[in-house]
């Protein structure tokens, strides 16, 4: 007779059950979510993690801008006294709440009719719609879609439209829904995007990846398509022509997925990309790409929450027939502004439709 093959479970509920499959889950949903590979807790990220409620009470992080110095100084034995300059700062903040989903089984029976583990599915669909959400909210952040006005599906807080000084549009004209088929997207858009995050006060500072300054740009396919079908000198064609990057800059996550890079700027598609917005409605046939430099987007934890963890809770209901399993997450996403204007942001709308 065979020896019996041991096995280890973990009850409804076993405290390491619980860490385990938490970490599987974060795992699994930083491996699917498009904007993990931006996200880091220094100020060259686009995405900046800032950790103050993840390690104390509270529900809002506070965080501020300090100004250049612009005063022209004193020569010589000139008389400082009475010439200093005041400093400039403005602040932003970002609240923080918990955000659960649950998936539930039908029943032990129901159980029996398929080869899969309940636990395993639940670990799955928890995955693909946290996924989804961080992502959807990260690209309703930094596009100003004031359309979406369900926080849920906005990082737990309100959206603001993209700021005047930092809104473009592929003809120049100031409401959206005003843009017509000839305002399809073109390179020119990211050209006039580097050259106001270069001039702007203050500057858009690019992220730094392996010592080589980018900035990011992102764009619906629709807009893709229609810098790809552009054959004039200069546009898609060219970008082609050229080598994307050199040596390992090609490991680094902020390339994956990318169309290539031009000006400086590393191009992303994604059809999360909102449409464009007037007096608070979507506007058809419009989309609104967004260039972005460091510190774009800011994003916070909770306590026992954060990077490495979400909430896991199994429960056993209708006389332990029927299994339900959460997930959840304290945390809060925004577009960082200071002083009313979008920080390191520049959307640029133009006419987009299905080809």
């Amino acid at each position: 007779m065979e020896a019996p093959i041991a096995t280890t479970s973990y009850g409804t509920n076993d405290p390491l059950a619980v860490k385990l499959w938490s970490k599987r889950l974060i795992v699994e949903v930083l491996k699917s979510t498009w904007a993990s590979r931006f996200m880091g807790p220094g100020t060259g990220n686009l995405i900046q993690i800032k950790d103050e409620t993840s390690k104390s009470a509270g529900d809002k992080i506070t965080y501020g801008l300090r100004m250049q110095l612009t005063g022209a100084g004193v020569v010589g034995d000139g008389t400082l006294a009475g010439m200093e300059e005041s400093l400039t700062t403005y602040s932003d903040s970002v609240v923080i709440n918990q955000l659960r989903h649950a998936v539930r089984s039908a029943g032990r029976m129901s159980q029996q009719r398929v080869p899969f583990v309940i636990r395993d599915e639940a670990l799955s669909g928890l995955r693909d719609w946290w996924a989804d959400r961080i992502d959807q909210s990260w690209l309703n952040q930094i596009c100003g879609n004031t359309a979406q006005t369900d926080t849920r599906f906005t990082g737990l807080q309100a959206t603001t439209a993209p700021s005047a000084a930092q809104f473009k549009t592929a003809t120049g004209v100031a409401a959206e829904n005003s843009l017509t088929a000839a305002a399809t997207f073109t390179l020119a858009l990211i050209d006039s995007a580097v050259e106001a995050a270069r001039t702007n006060t203050p500057a858009i500072r690019p992220v730094n990846v392996e010592g080589r300054n980018f900035y990011c740009f992102f764009m619906h396919p629709y807009q893709v398509t229609d810098m790809r079908e552009s054959v004039t000198t200069g546009q898609w064609l060219d970008i082609q022509k050229a080598a994307m990057t050199g040596g390992e800059i090609e490991d680094n996550p902020i390339f994956d997925g990318s169309l290539g890079v031009y000006n400086g700027v590393i191009l992303h598609s994604d059809s999360r990309i909102t449409q464009g917005v007037t007096s608070g409605a979507a506007q058809a046939s419009t989309r609104r790409a967004v260039f972005c430099g460091a510190q774009a987007a800011i994003m916070a934890y909770g306590r026992d929450n954060g990077p490495e963890r979400f909430t896991w809770v199994e429960e056993l209901f209708d006389y332990e027939n029927e299994l339900g399993v959460s997930a959840g997450l304290i945390w809060g996403l925004k577009k960082a502004v200071f002083n009313s204007t979008d920080y390191a942001t520049i959307v640029c709308s133009s006419y987009a439709a299905a080809h």
